[in-house]
Protein backbone atom coordinates (compact mmCIF):
# COMPACT_ATOMS: atom_id res chain seq x y z
CA UNK A 1 0.00 0.00 0.00
CA UNK A 2 3.05 2.10 0.65
CA UNK A 3 3.14 2.82 -3.34
CA UNK A 4 -0.56 3.83 -3.73
CA UNK A 5 -1.76 6.92 -6.31
CA UNK A 6 -2.71 9.57 -4.67
CA UNK A 7 -6.15 9.05 -5.67
CA UNK A 8 -6.77 5.88 -4.12
CA UNK A 9 -9.09 5.17 -1.55
CA UNK A 10 -8.59 5.47 1.55
CA UNK A 11 -9.50 3.37 5.20
CA UNK A 12 -9.90 3.23 8.64
CA UNK A 13 -10.64 0.67 11.06
CA UNK A 14 -11.61 0.88 14.75
CA UNK A 15 -11.43 -2.13 16.53
CA UNK A 16 -13.12 -1.35 19.67
CA UNK A 17 -14.18 -2.92 22.82
CA UNK A 18 -17.67 -3.46 21.87
CA UNK A 19 -17.65 -3.37 17.85
CA UNK A 20 -15.66 -3.69 14.95
CA UNK A 21 -15.93 -0.62 12.56
CA UNK A 22 -14.35 0.42 9.07
CA UNK A 23 -15.10 3.32 6.71
CA UNK A 24 -13.43 3.39 3.26
CA UNK A 25 -13.52 7.38 1.68
CA UNK A 26 -12.08 8.66 -1.56
CA UNK A 27 -8.87 11.04 -1.75
CA UNK A 28 -11.05 13.84 -1.06
CA UNK A 29 -12.26 12.33 2.11
CA UNK A 30 -16.04 11.28 0.63
CA UNK A 31 -17.14 8.39 2.17
CA UNK A 32 -17.61 5.30 -0.20
CA UNK A 33 -17.87 2.75 2.74
CA UNK A 34 -18.89 2.75 6.14
CA UNK A 35 -19.80 -0.98 8.00
CA UNK A 36 -20.04 -2.19 11.78
CA UNK A 37 -19.80 -5.69 13.33
CA UNK A 38 -20.99 -5.87 16.89
CA UNK A 39 -18.22 -8.16 17.59
CA UNK A 40 -17.27 -7.83 21.83
CA UNK A 41 -13.48 -7.88 22.02
CA UNK A 42 -13.83 -6.79 25.70
CA UNK A 43 -15.48 -9.55 26.58
CA UNK A 44 -14.19 -10.18 30.04
CA UNK A 45 -11.10 -7.62 30.08
CA UNK A 46 -12.04 -6.34 33.01
CA UNK A 47 -12.57 -9.31 35.24
CA UNK A 48 -9.41 -11.31 33.50
CA UNK A 49 -7.09 -8.70 31.93
CA UNK A 50 -7.29 -10.70 28.83
CA UNK A 51 -9.31 -10.92 25.30
CA UNK A 52 -10.46 -13.79 24.99
CA UNK A 53 -9.45 -16.20 22.39
CA UNK A 54 -12.91 -16.34 21.08
CA UNK A 55 -13.51 -12.72 21.04
CA UNK A 56 -10.17 -12.42 19.30
CA UNK A 57 -11.89 -14.44 16.22
CA UNK A 58 -14.99 -12.93 15.73
CA UNK A 59 -12.82 -9.78 15.60
CA UNK A 60 -10.38 -11.19 13.35
CA UNK A 61 -12.95 -12.91 11.29
CA UNK A 62 -14.62 -9.46 10.53
CA UNK A 63 -10.78 -7.83 9.69
CA UNK A 64 -10.98 -10.48 7.33
CA UNK A 65 -14.75 -9.18 5.60
CA UNK A 66 -13.43 -5.52 5.72
CA UNK A 67 -10.20 -6.58 4.25
CA UNK A 68 -12.45 -8.16 1.06
CA UNK A 69 -14.05 -4.69 1.21
CA UNK A 70 -10.86 -2.85 0.70
CA UNK A 71 -9.97 -4.94 -2.09
CA UNK A 72 -13.03 -4.30 -3.98
CA UNK A 73 -12.99 -0.43 -3.43
CA UNK A 74 -9.02 -0.24 -4.34
CA UNK A 75 -8.13 0.86 -1.06
CA UNK A 76 -4.60 2.18 -1.18
CA UNK A 77 -3.63 3.32 2.23
CA UNK A 78 -5.41 3.34 5.32
CA UNK A 79 -4.98 2.94 9.43
CA UNK A 80 -6.25 0.40 11.91
CA UNK A 81 -6.78 1.33 15.68
CA UNK A 82 -6.98 -0.32 18.99
CA UNK A 83 -8.05 1.24 22.23
CA UNK A 84 -9.50 0.50 25.18
CA UNK A 85 -9.65 -3.37 24.95
CA UNK A 86 -6.42 -3.99 23.78
CA UNK A 87 -4.74 -1.57 25.67
CA UNK A 88 -6.03 -2.97 29.13
CA UNK A 89 -5.36 -6.46 27.94
CA UNK A 90 -2.16 -8.52 28.61
CA UNK A 91 -2.32 -10.51 25.25
CA UNK A 92 -3.33 -7.57 22.99
CA UNK A 93 -0.06 -7.97 21.31
CA UNK A 94 -1.43 -10.95 20.33
CA UNK A 95 -4.57 -9.77 18.86
CA UNK A 96 -3.05 -6.99 17.30
CA UNK A 97 -0.74 -9.13 15.11
CA UNK A 98 -3.76 -11.34 14.01
CA UNK A 99 -5.02 -7.92 12.96
CA UNK A 100 -2.46 -6.60 11.18
CA UNK A 101 -2.25 -10.03 9.07
CA UNK A 102 -6.25 -9.97 8.67
CA UNK A 103 -6.10 -6.25 7.13
CA UNK A 104 -2.10 -5.60 5.82
CA UNK A 105 -2.72 -2.34 7.82
CA UNK A 106 0.09 -1.85 10.39
CA UNK A 107 -2.26 -1.85 14.06
CA UNK A 108 -2.40 1.04 16.22
CA UNK A 109 -2.46 0.77 20.07
CA UNK A 110 -4.08 4.29 20.60
CA UNK A 111 -3.13 6.23 24.10
CA UNK A 112 -6.28 7.66 25.42
CA UNK A 113 -5.36 11.12 24.53
CA UNK A 114 -4.74 10.52 21.19
CA UNK A 115 -7.99 8.12 20.57
CA UNK A 116 -9.00 11.63 21.93
CA UNK A 117 -7.55 13.96 19.92
CA UNK A 118 -9.08 12.00 16.58
CA UNK A 119 -12.56 11.22 18.10
CA UNK A 120 -12.39 15.24 18.73
CA UNK A 121 -11.44 15.88 14.62
CA UNK A 122 -13.93 13.61 13.32
CA UNK A 123 -17.09 15.26 15.75
CA UNK A 124 -16.16 19.08 15.09
CA UNK A 125 -15.32 18.30 11.10
CA UNK A 126 -18.62 19.76 10.22
CA UNK A 127 -19.39 22.12 13.36
CA UNK A 128 -18.94 26.04 12.95
CA UNK A 129 -15.68 26.77 15.20
CA UNK A 130 -17.81 29.76 16.97
CA UNK A 131 -20.02 27.15 18.42
CA UNK A 132 -16.96 25.61 20.92
CA UNK A 133 -15.69 25.06 22.78
CA UNK A 134 -16.97 21.43 22.14
CA UNK A 135 -17.13 18.49 25.17
CA UNK A 136 -16.80 15.92 22.77
CA UNK A 137 -17.84 12.70 24.95
CA UNK A 138 -17.08 9.21 23.22
CA UNK A 139 -18.80 6.27 25.02
CA UNK A 140 -17.09 2.80 24.03
CA UNK A 141 -17.09 -0.39 25.50
CA UNK A 142 -14.36 -0.07 27.47
CA UNK A 143 -13.40 3.31 27.99
CA UNK A 144 -15.11 6.88 27.85
CA UNK A 145 -12.99 9.49 26.49
CA UNK A 146 -13.91 13.37 27.38
CA UNK A 147 -12.19 15.96 25.39
CA UNK A 148 -12.70 19.87 25.75
CA UNK A 149 -11.38 22.03 22.96
CA UNK A 150 -12.04 24.43 20.13
CA UNK A 151 -11.14 21.82 17.40
CA UNK A 152 -8.60 19.08 17.48
CA UNK A 153 -5.81 21.61 16.76
CA UNK A 154 -5.74 23.55 20.22
CA UNK A 155 -3.26 23.66 22.07
CA UNK A 156 -4.93 23.43 25.62
CA UNK A 157 -6.98 20.69 24.42
CA UNK A 158 -8.18 18.94 27.50
CA UNK A 159 -8.43 14.87 27.05
CA UNK A 160 -9.40 11.95 29.77
CA UNK A 161 -10.17 7.93 28.99
CA UNK A 162 -11.92 7.18 31.59
CA UNK A 163 -12.88 3.15 32.59
CA UNK A 164 -16.35 3.67 32.34
CA UNK A 165 -17.12 1.97 29.02
CA UNK A 166 -20.65 0.48 28.38
CA UNK A 167 -19.82 -2.85 28.65
CA UNK A 168 -17.23 -2.60 31.14
CA UNK A 169 -19.67 -0.95 33.52
CA UNK A 170 -21.96 -4.14 32.40
CA UNK A 171 -19.81 -6.55 33.76
CA UNK A 172 -18.32 -4.98 36.97
CA UNK A 173 -22.01 -3.88 37.62
CA UNK A 174 -25.29 -4.46 36.45
CA UNK A 175 -25.34 -8.63 36.68
CA UNK A 176 -28.83 -8.32 37.05
CA UNK A 177 -31.57 -8.26 34.17
CA UNK A 178 -32.78 -5.97 34.95
CA UNK A 179 -29.94 -4.67 36.87
CA UNK A 180 -30.89 -4.42 40.83
CA UNK A 181 -31.83 -0.84 42.70
CA UNK A 182 -28.36 -1.74 44.31
CA UNK A 183 -26.28 -2.49 41.46
CA UNK A 184 -27.47 0.71 39.29
CA UNK A 185 -26.58 3.01 42.81
CA UNK A 186 -23.33 0.91 42.85
CA UNK A 187 -22.58 1.90 39.44
CA UNK A 188 -23.37 5.24 39.69
CA UNK A 189 -21.40 6.01 42.32
CA UNK A 190 -18.54 5.02 40.62
CA UNK A 191 -19.21 7.39 37.34
CA UNK A 192 -19.91 10.11 39.44
CA UNK A 193 -16.59 9.60 41.09
CA UNK A 194 -14.36 9.56 37.90
CA UNK A 195 -16.30 12.38 36.77
CA UNK A 196 -15.59 14.42 39.40
CA UNK A 197 -11.66 13.36 39.14
CA UNK A 198 -11.64 13.96 35.52
CA UNK A 199 -12.87 17.91 36.75
CA UNK A 200 -10.03 17.92 39.09
CA UNK A 201 -7.60 17.17 36.83
CA UNK A 202 -9.29 19.96 34.28
CA UNK A 203 -11.53 21.99 35.40
CA UNK A 204 -11.63 23.23 31.27
CA UNK A 205 -15.03 20.83 31.02
CA UNK A 206 -17.04 23.05 33.12
CA UNK A 207 -16.27 25.76 30.63
CA UNK A 208 -17.55 24.34 27.52
CA UNK A 209 -20.58 25.51 25.82
CA UNK A 210 -21.84 22.55 23.56
CA UNK A 211 -21.77 18.77 24.15
CA UNK A 212 -21.05 16.41 21.00
CA UNK A 213 -21.60 12.74 22.04
CA UNK A 214 -20.84 10.15 19.78
CA UNK A 215 -20.28 6.16 19.62
CA UNK A 216 -22.87 3.24 19.75
CA UNK A 217 -24.46 3.91 23.13
CA UNK A 218 -25.43 7.79 21.66
CA UNK A 219 -26.64 6.52 18.49
CA UNK A 220 -28.81 3.92 19.40
CA UNK A 221 -30.39 6.41 22.17
CA UNK A 222 -31.00 8.26 19.34
CA UNK A 223 -32.66 5.80 17.61
CA UNK A 224 -34.62 4.50 20.37
CA UNK A 225 -35.82 8.83 20.27
CA UNK A 226 -36.95 8.50 16.78
CA UNK A 227 -38.34 4.73 16.61
CA UNK A 228 -36.08 3.60 13.90
CA UNK A 229 -36.99 0.79 12.19
CA UNK A 230 -33.97 0.72 10.08
CA UNK A 231 -30.53 2.68 10.34
CA UNK A 232 -30.66 6.04 8.85
CA UNK A 233 -27.27 7.81 9.07
CA UNK A 234 -29.21 10.97 8.03
CA UNK A 235 -31.34 11.17 10.73
CA UNK A 236 -29.37 9.97 13.34
CA UNK A 237 -26.48 12.77 12.59
CA UNK A 238 -27.22 15.95 14.18
CA UNK A 239 -30.22 14.92 16.34
CA UNK A 240 -30.66 16.19 19.49
CA UNK A 241 -31.34 14.29 22.48
CA UNK A 242 -32.15 16.34 25.49
CA UNK A 243 -31.44 15.88 29.24
CA UNK A 244 -35.15 14.68 29.50
CA UNK A 245 -34.95 12.38 27.07
CA UNK A 246 -31.94 10.73 28.10
CA UNK A 247 -32.80 10.63 31.47
CA UNK A 248 -36.12 8.96 30.63
CA UNK A 249 -34.43 6.15 28.46
CA UNK A 250 -31.85 5.60 31.32
CA UNK A 251 -34.50 4.66 33.67
CA UNK A 252 -36.68 3.36 31.32
CA UNK A 253 -33.91 0.65 29.59
CA UNK A 254 -32.90 0.01 33.25
CA UNK A 255 -36.41 -1.64 34.30
CA UNK A 256 -36.58 -3.81 31.50
CA UNK A 257 -34.87 -7.03 30.87
CA UNK A 258 -32.31 -7.10 27.77
CA UNK A 259 -35.30 -8.82 25.72
CA UNK A 260 -37.72 -6.57 26.07
CA UNK A 261 -34.80 -3.75 25.09
CA UNK A 262 -33.91 -5.67 21.84
CA UNK A 263 -37.76 -5.42 20.98
CA UNK A 264 -37.82 -1.88 21.21
CA UNK A 265 -37.62 -0.31 17.67
CA UNK A 266 -34.35 1.47 17.00
CA UNK A 267 -32.06 -1.29 19.49
CA UNK A 268 -29.17 -2.29 17.86
CA UNK A 269 -28.35 -5.89 18.20
CA UNK A 270 -26.10 -6.40 20.38
CA UNK A 271 -26.13 -3.51 22.33
CA UNK A 272 -29.06 -4.14 23.78
CA UNK A 273 -27.16 -5.88 27.29
CA UNK A 274 -25.11 -2.97 27.89
CA UNK A 275 -26.87 0.11 26.93
CA UNK A 276 -27.57 1.00 30.42
CA UNK A 277 -24.42 1.20 31.50
CA UNK A 278 -23.79 4.05 28.37
CA UNK A 279 -26.60 5.84 29.42
CA UNK A 280 -25.91 5.92 32.65
CA UNK A 281 -22.52 7.43 32.05
CA UNK A 282 -24.23 10.05 29.42
CA UNK A 283 -27.04 11.06 31.80
CA UNK A 284 -24.13 11.15 34.62
CA UNK A 285 -22.31 13.65 32.17
CA UNK A 286 -25.28 15.99 31.52
CA UNK A 287 -26.37 16.29 34.72
CA UNK A 288 -22.68 17.04 35.69
CA UNK A 289 -21.97 19.78 33.12
CA UNK A 290 -25.12 21.44 32.80
CA UNK A 291 -26.01 20.33 29.35
CA UNK A 292 -29.79 20.95 28.39
CA UNK A 293 -28.94 19.10 24.90
CA UNK A 294 -25.95 16.36 23.71
CA UNK A 295 -25.74 17.04 19.81
CA UNK A 296 -25.42 13.35 18.34
CA UNK A 297 -22.45 12.60 15.29
CA UNK A 298 -22.23 9.76 13.57
CA UNK A 299 -18.67 11.64 12.75
CA UNK A 300 -15.83 10.04 14.84
CA UNK A 301 -12.54 8.94 15.50
CA UNK A 302 -13.02 7.21 12.02
CA UNK A 303 -13.39 10.40 10.78
CA UNK A 304 -10.85 11.84 12.16
CA UNK A 305 -8.62 8.79 11.02
CA UNK A 306 -9.34 9.19 7.73
CA UNK A 307 -8.62 12.82 7.84
CA UNK A 308 -5.04 12.06 9.09
CA UNK A 309 -3.92 10.55 5.88
CA UNK A 310 -5.72 13.32 3.08
CA UNK A 311 -2.86 14.84 0.97
CA UNK A 312 -2.57 18.75 1.96
CA UNK A 313 -4.57 20.93 -0.64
Amino acid sequence: MDSAPADAAIAAIDCGTNSTRLLVADALGRPLERLMRITRLGQGVDATGRLAPEAIERCVAVLDEFRGVMDGLAVGRGRLAATSAARDAANGAEFLEAAGEATGLVPELLTGLEEGRLSMAGAVVDLDPADGPFLVLDIGGGSTELIAADGPEDPALAAVSLQLGCVRVAERFLAGDPPTPDELAAAEAEVATQLETAVAAHPRYLDTHRLVGLAGTVSTLASLQLGMDEYDRDRIHHAVLSADDVAGWYRRLATEPAADRLARPGMVPGREDVIVGGAMVLDAVMRRFGFAECLVSEADILDGLIASQQSPG
